[in-house]
């Protein structure tokens, strides 16, 4: 069996699991601490998930949007990184089971994040694709240039059709950008490189369960967001939900059916739970209950932060905080100052969230924010967008790829590579998911 090899210390041991924004931030704030950090991911990589939509849709490679952690960590001396898949916990023996082994902590961090949520739709789960790794976006990406390819040896426009429509389910953030990337493959790509296909081919769908479009924001910002959508050519629907999909035909709500080959499903997400803690204390989204502190309810060392979290205690947030990067972020840091605190045996500092704002862009020279009471959209909006972008991604490299396929794109109005990955390399994307990687 393999074994984790994880140096022994005198010192307390923090083991983190997730390498997400949550875990990075914790075990950056913990680099001078009397600790010694062991962080534990399945993935040896930090991805960055606000970007996926663009890989999925050729705007960057996948290499621009991940950033290996142990470049991340190279400098810290008290961390030890192991690629591991976690299995369960033996909270009572201050055991974490892994693949590679049991680890021993003194303290356990859950930030392990979040998957897509399907609601329990089994059909839907087996034949929509979701945009939670890097792997799906790559497959995304594979899987629409195929469809184009396809349709190419088609005659008959009746067949074009369900190739070509691509239908986007879920009116948050990543639904819009999603739906904004594909009207502009359809705008400026497909004339290019498929001159052959009618543009009135395509159809881009955006479908949304409840009464608007990113439904954080206010009204104002929502109905602009649907109107930049719509001047791209995107059909949304709103109060619509999806019943089934059976890889062919989608069923609406209202009773409606698209034909359609291509569910592209953003409509939720939920937390990733580890086997072995209290039924009581698992929500069915997932998430675990934690106290102000990030505690886990009935444990004084084991924690969870970021998307796996759900703090209530908050009266501005009673269903608990938003799935997004910042809550993760500044919950790692607070609870580094409190697992500080805890070394000393003195009073923890309980979580305040601070809302720093939402953007989401919608397409060229399009996007909206709001934030510090300023509501921003258009040209402005999308030029703050992508500096936020930009400065949030690790490593100098990949702030200067991303820079420059942007710059070059928007003069060229060009794309990244379009190729598809045959069967072989196909096996290969398996073997990858197979070993977590």
């Amino acid at each position: 069996m393999i074994q984790p090899n994880i140096p022994e210390s005198a010192q307390p041991r923090v083991v983190i699991v997730g390498g997400g924004f949550g875990g990075i931030n914790l075990a950056k704030q913990l680099k001078h601490a009397p600790v010694q950090v062991v962080l534990l991911d399945r993935n040896n990589y930090h991805l960055f998930q606000p970007l996926l939509y663009q890989v999925s849709t050729a705007g960057l490679e996948p290499d621009s949007i991940a950033f290996p952690l142990r470049g991340i960590f190279r400098k810290q001396k008290n961390l030890v990184f192991r690629m591991a898949e976690v299995t369960g916990i033996k909270a009572t023996e201050n055991i974490l089971e892994t693949g590679i082994g049991n680890i021993r902590y003194d303290y356990l961090v859950f930030a392990t994040g979040s998957n897509t949520n399907f609601f329990g739709n089994k059909a839907i789960e087996d034949n929509a694709i979701g945009m939670k790794s890097l792997i799906e976006a790559v497959q995304i990406r594979n899987y629409v240039v195929k469809q184009f390819e396809e349709s190419l040896l088609l005659k008959n426009q009746e067949e074009i059709k369900p190739k070509l429509n691509f239908v986007m389910v879920g009116g948050g953030p990543t639904g819009v950008e999603l739906a904004g990337a594909f009207a502009e493959l359809r705008k400026y790509i497909m004339p290019k490189d498929y001159p052959d296909l009618p543009q009135s081919l395509m159809n881009v769908y955006l479908i949304e369960a409840g009464p608007k479009l990113l439904a954080s924001f206010s009204e104002k910002t929502s109905e602009r967001t649907m109107h930049a959508l719509q001047e791209l050519g995107v059909k949304v629907m709103v109060n619509t939900g999806v019943k089934e999909y059976d890889g062919h035909t989608i069923t609406l709500s209202n009773g409606e059916t698209i034909e359609s080959q291509s569910l592209l499903w953003s409509a939720g997400v939920k937390g990733v739970p580890v086997q072995g803690l209290p039924q009581d204390i698992l929500l069915p989204n997932g998430r675990i209950l934690v106290n102000e502190f990030n505690q886990v309810k009935g444990y004084e060392n084991v924690f969870a932060i970021g998307d796996i979290a759900q703090m209530t205690n908050d009266p501005r947030f009673p269903k608990g905080y938003p799935m997004v990067a910042q809550v993760a972020i500044q919950q790692g840091k607070n609870l580094a100052h409190n697992i500080r605190l805890l070394l000393e045996k003195k009073t923890l500092k309980g979580f305040y969230y601070k809302d720093l704002g939402s953007m989401a862009t919608i397409g060229r020279n399009r996007a909206v924010a709001e934030f510090a009471n300023m509501r921003l959209s258009g040209y402005f909006a999308w030029i703050v967008w992508m500096i936020v972008h930009l400065m949030s991604l690790l490593g100098f490299r990949n702030k200067l790829v991303v820079f420059i396929n942007w710059f070059y794109r928007y003069f060229t109005y060009e794309r990244g590579t379009r190729i598809i990955i045959k069967r072989g390399a196909a096996n290969i994307v398996k073997l990858r998911q197979t070993v977590g990687v």
